[in-house]
């Protein structure tokens, strides 16, 4: 197996972090610095991370609620609420796919780096599902714009899906389904057609629905949501 992926399988870092973790020269096969991460290695190795032995541990999958504020990582240098510290876990447990700060809703967390690798992969496209508030009202022609894809300054998007689900008082909500990951895509797709998120949320991503689940809630997948995630 290529050392990137036995490190990102043991649940330490994804795919692209553990390139970057062999390449820096942190990692040891046998007690020798490796900087090749398609270096051949097993159980029987001895992979080592500054010093740490990395075993495979078993797999891990959680859905949470993040509520707003909370930051999409596991690590954060300002000392913000993460994502991470709402599941009761030892666990070395990472985010799929981000959430900006002020982005509610469903992410999912995990120890498997190759599933998590597969569900952010552009070439897979996984949808995911947002419910947006946003100020005025929308028209269908705006609405036909976020279908058929609208110019941001990193290109223009693809096909999207987007429906009206509520028209209120200066505001309608709006029901957006992507499958590109770029960052605030869904705010900035909206404030392109002229009406800016006062409110987004997450409610699916692949075939989970975020459901009933309290806001800052967690819980375990079951074995056959995990399959239906591998087959998105």
């Amino acid at each position: 197996m290529r050392l990137a992926k036995y490190i990102a399988l043991a649940g330490i870092a994804s795919r692209r972090r553990a390139e970057q973790l062999v390449a820096s020269g942190r990692v040891r096969v046998s007690g020798k610095v490796v900087t090749d991460p398609a270096r051949d290695v097993d159980e029987r190795s001895g992979v080592t991370i500054d010093g740490q032995a990395v075993a495979r541990e078993p797999h891990r999958y959680y859905m949470v609620n993040k509520p707003a504020g909370v930051v999409s990582t596991s690590r954060d240098p300002q000392g913000r609420p993460k994502v991470t510290d709402l599941v009761d876990s030892e666990a070395r447990l990472y985010p799929v796919g981000r959430l900006d700060a002020e982005t509610t809703g469903l992410i999912l967390l995990t120890n498997d780096g190759e599933l998590a690798n597969r569900l952010t992969h552009p070439s897979f496209e996984v949808e995911k599902a947002y419910r947006a508030r946003v100020r005025g009202s929308v028209r269908e022609r705006e609405l036909r714009e976020l279908r058929f894809g609208v110019e941001l300054e990193d290109g223009r998007t693809g096909r999207a899906k987007a429906r009206m689900l509520e028209r209120g008082r200066g505001t309608t909500v709006l029901e957006i389904v992507i499958h590109e990951g770029r960052k605030r895509q869904v705010r900035r797709m909206c404030e392109a057609v002229g009406h800016p998120v006062i409110e987004l949320e997450r409610i699916r991503f692949g075939p989970l629905m975020l459901g009933r689940l309290a806001s800052g809630g967690s819980r375990k997948l079951r074995p056959e949501e995990v399959e239906r995630l591998r087959k998105a």
